[in-house]
C-alpha cells in the first residue's frame, strides 16, 4: 500500500501536557512531525516540548484553553504564521467530573462539554477551512468507551463523548466532500493522570499504555491518501468498560 508519512506535517494537538497526549505528541515527534502541543496548563506543555526537541524532533509549546474561540484563533494564526499550513489537528483534551446529578452543578456540567466537545468543535470549525484550501489533511478526535455504554456519577462526560463520536462522524460525512480525514479514536482505559489521579485504587494491570493508543492514532493518520478510517477502538486485554 502507498502509506502516507507524517514527516514534516504540521500537527496540532490538544491537551498535550500529560497523559495520551502527550504520548500521542511524542508518537508524532519521533515520527517526524512538527508538533504543536497545545494545553491550558502551561509549564507541562513546554516541558513536552522541549523533551520532543531534546530527542531529535521538532515542537512548539502553546497555552491553550480550547472553550475559548478567541484563544483557539490566536493559537492558530500563530502557526500559519510561521510554519504556513496546518495538516492535522488531534482534539485530544478532555476533562471530568465524578458526581451524581444532583451534586453535578451547572458550571460542572459545562466545563465537561465545553472542554470535550466544545472545543473540538470551535478547534475543527478554525482549522476545517485552512485543510480544505490546501486540498487535504486529517482530523483526528479522540473518543472513550464512554461513547459507547455509561456508568454511575459520569453523565456530563458520558454525554460530552457520546455527542464527540456523534459530532466525528457527521463531521467524516462533510470532509469526504473537501478530501479531508476524520477519525473518531475510541480509547479504552490507559495508565495516565486522568484515571490513576482520580481512581488510585485502580490496578494498573487492567489498564493500557497511552503509547499504545498514540501507536493507533500514528497509524489512522499514515493511510494511503484514497482510505479512512472514520472509526476505531483500542482496548485493554483486560478492559473492563467495553463491551
Amino acid at each position: 500500500m502507498n502509506q502516507q508519512s507524517v514527516t514534516d506535517k504540521v500537527v496540532i494537538v490538544t491537551g498535550a501536557g500529560q497523559g495520551l497526549g502527550e504520548a500521542i505528541a511524542n508518537t508524532l515527534g519521533a515520527a517526524g512531525a512538527v508538533v504543536c502541543a497545545c494545553d491550558i496548563k502551561e509549564d507541562k506543555v513546554k516541558n513536552v516540548a522541549q523533551a520532543i526537541n531534546d530527542g531529535g524532533g521538532t515542537a512548539y509549546p502553546f497555552m491553550l484553553d480550547v472553550r475559548n474561540a478567541e484563544d483557539i484563533r490566536q493559537t492558530v494564526d500563530d502557526i500559519m504564521a510561521e510554519h504556513g499550513r496546518i495538516d492535522i489537528l488531534i482534539n485530544n483534551a478532555g476533562t471530568d467530573m465524578t458526581l451524581g446529578i444532583e451534586d453535578l452543578s451547572v458550571t460542572d456540567w459545562d466545563r465537561v462539554v465545553d472542554v470535550n466537545l466544545c472545543g473540538p468543535f470551535l478547534l475543527s470549525k478554525t482549522v476545517y477551512p485552512l485543510l480544505k484550501r490546501q486540498g487535504k489533511g486529517h482530523i483526528v478526535n479522540i473518543a472513550s468507551t464512554a461513547a459507547k455504554r455509561v456508568w454511575t456519577e459520569a453523565s456530563a462526560y458520558h454525554a460530552s463523548k457520546w455527542g464527540l463520536l456523534g459530532f466525528s462522524h457527521a463531521l467524516h460525512a462533510e470532509g469526504r466532500r473537501d478530501n479531508i480525514k476524520v477519525t473518531a479514536v475510541i480509547a479504552g482505559g490507559m495508565r495516565t493522570p486522568f484515571i490513576m489521579d482520580r481512581f488510585p485504587d485502580t490496578d494498573p494491570n487492567v489498564l493500557q499504555d497511552p503509547k499504545n493508543v498514540a501507536d493507533t492514532v500514528h497509524f489512522v493518520l499514515t493511510q494511503p491518501d484514497e482510505t479512512v478510517i472514520p472509526e476505531v477502538m483500542v482496548l485493554p486485554m483486560r478492559e473492563t468498560s467495553w463491551p
